[in-house]
């Protein structure tokens, strides 16, 4: 009879500790998959913030397209509209993309793939961003300025002023699209190296 009780003591105890361990794994993996939605919570903030913007100065622009008077005005127009709407929607849709990876369904390799491909696509949208926001400033800056004080840049030209502001500015865009890229990376690979972990 105490055989038999110590079995199924033993058992139950067995059964207990099985359970356990499979509520700590459960607590383990809802807390890395937080941890990880939560390394990009702040990024995805600032580019919320950052679209709000683009798409503000968007709207300013259609509202005042009518002014924009000659050919090459409305194609900077164009260009700057097409820069201001479709580069931040793509930019919030990758990040969507790379935080809403369910790190909880499918194996390893699969989120590991999935996570590559959208991290890939999110960091390349960022260097074509960098490309065409220096390029931006080009097409931008007429349709600012005719719309705001009804000039023509391309007629009346920049003073030696607005030359030196628009180098600082270049210069300022520089360093700021590095220093967000490099974030980019290593918020990238913190967030590869949470997933590794998980193997």
């Amino acid at each position: 009879m105490e055989l038999e009780e110590l079995q199924s003591a033993w058992s139950q105890m067995s059964n207990e500790l099985e359970h356990q361990k499979k509520l700590t794994n459960e607590i383990i993996l809802n807390m890395t998959k937080e941890k990880y939605r939560n390394k990009f919570k702040t990024v995805t903030a600032y580019e919320t913030l950052g679209a709000c913007v683009c798409f503000c100065i968007a709207m300013l622009f259609l509202v005042k397209f009518g002014e924009l008077d000659t050919w090459y005005l409305q194609l900077c127009g164009i260009l700057s509209l097409s820069y201001l709407i479709i580069l931040p929607i793509l930019i919030l849709k990758a990040l969507r993309k790379i935080k809403t990876l369910n790190i909880l369904k499918g194996t390893y390799k699969d989120n590991l793939s999935h996570f590559i491909k959208a991290k890939n696509r999110l960091l390349q949208l960022q260097q074509i961003g960098m490309g065409v926001g220096f390029l931006g400033l080009f097409f931008i800056l007429p349709v600012f300025s005719k719309i705001s004080s009804n000039k023509n840049i391309f007629q009346v030209g920049l003073k030696t002023e607005q030359l030196v502001l628009l180098s600082i500015t270049l210069i300022v865009t520089a360093v700021f699209c590095i220093w967000a890229y490099k974030g980019y990376l290593r918020l990238t690979k913190s967030a590869q190296e949470l997933l590794k972990d998980m193997e």
